[in-house]
Order: structure tokens, then sequence, then C-alpha cells
């Protein structure tokens, strides 16, 4: 069952339960307007022809180690901008990214996911790294740099800004943008996803690129 129908399931059935054990019956709550619900990306938006991006170097998620994106050529690369203290759109669209893995099967290691972090004041390597290994240690951080991001910002239209929170432990938040990059193995721009991209979408793009390697 898909992840993002489990929870509203798992509460209707509680809701269930808790109203026969106590005699009470849902009254159903009047709208005077439809629900509306978010429109689903059906597909990525295809760059024709492929599109060069600026290499760069950071600190990784393996020990600090400097880390290029050229390095990262040879192998489909699904790229993303985030940070670890995110409360909502990062884990969701790095469990899409498991969902892609789990799609591609045998192929699964035919591609690399890396997360280049808005936040470098809190995202040291070690923090990236612990992170991303929750949700699968093949996962690749790069702790961000203010001066690079700026660099490499407009080829992404990459947008991230800082706001404090009151009453928090966080102290501070990051608005940022939340597409998904897919690059092809010579380390050219070939998709954008927008957040809430299905992981089916992304990992059908990736399988058509592994293809083109054969």
């Amino acid at each position: 069952m898909p992840l993002r129908t489990l929870v509203p399931l798992l509460f209707l059935v509680l809701l269930t339960a808790c109203g026969s054990s106590s005699g009470l019956t849902a009254t159903p709550i009047p709208t005077s307007e439809p629900v509306l619900t978010p429109e689903v990306p059906q597909a990525g938006t295809e760059i024709s022809p492929p599109r060069e991006v600026t290499d760069f170097t950071l600190p990784s998620s393996n020990g600090g180690q400097p880390l290029s994106l050229s390095d990262l050529r040879g192998k489909p690369l699904l790229l993303y901008f985030g940070y670890t203290f995110c409360p909502d759109i990062c884990p969701t669209t790095l469990v899409e990214f498991i969902g892609v893995k789990q799609d591609l099967g045998e192929q699964r290691d035919a591609f690399n996911v890396l997360m280049v972090s808005v936040d470098p004041e809190r995202d040291t390597p070690a923090v990236l790294e612990r992170y991303l290994k929750v949700y699968d240690p093949s996962f690749i951080g790069m702790s961000g740099d203010a001066a690079i991001l700026q660099q490499i910002g407009p080829e992404y239209d990459l947008f991230y800004q800082r706001h404090a929170v009151e009453g928090s432990a966080a102290a501070y938040l990051v608005d940022h943008s939340a597409s998904a990059y897919l690059l092809d193995r010579q380390g050219r721009l070939r998709f954008i996803y927008r957040f809430g991209t299905p992981h089916t979408v992304i990992s059908a793009d990736i399988q058509r690129l592994i293809a083109e390697q054969e």
C-alpha cells in the first residue's frame, strides 16, 4: 500500500473503533465548498537539449571528504537541495527517492542520490551522514557553502531563506525550493521534477537514462 494512503486509512480505522466502543456515531460535517485535491505532477520537465551544469566541490557525508559533482558522473544522478531540520518537504521527498530505488529492483544501484544542504551552519558532514543513513545508506550528502550555492543557484532556480521560529528548539527554519533534478551519466541536466512527483515517474526516466548506457 502506498505510504501516502496509509495514514488516512489508519485514522479512519481508529475513528470507527472509537465510535463503536463509546456508542457514538460520527456526524458528517457540512461543507459549503468542495474539497480541492492538490494536483499530482504526472511527468517531469524534460530539458532538451540536455543542459551542461557548473561543476562544484563541497565536503561530503563521507567523513567530510571533498566531493565534486563531476566525481559522480558515470551514473544518472538524482540531485536535491534540502536540509536535515526540514519538517516536511525533505522527508517526503527522500521517501519518494526510496520508492525510486524499490521500483528499479536489480537496477537500484545504477544511479546515485545526492542531497546538497542549504543549511551549512547545522548540516555538517557528520550530521548529513547520520540523517541520510536513516533513509538509505547509499544516499550522498554535501554540506552547503553560501558562495557556491549562490554561484550554482541560478542553474536550478534555487531559492532558500532562513527565518526565525519563536518558541522552538530549532531556532530557525529554512524556506527553500523543492524541485529535484535528474542528471545523466555525462553530468548534464535532463529532467526537473516538481515536489510531489510520484516515484514511478522518476524511476521510469532513470530507466531510460540507464538504457542509454547500453
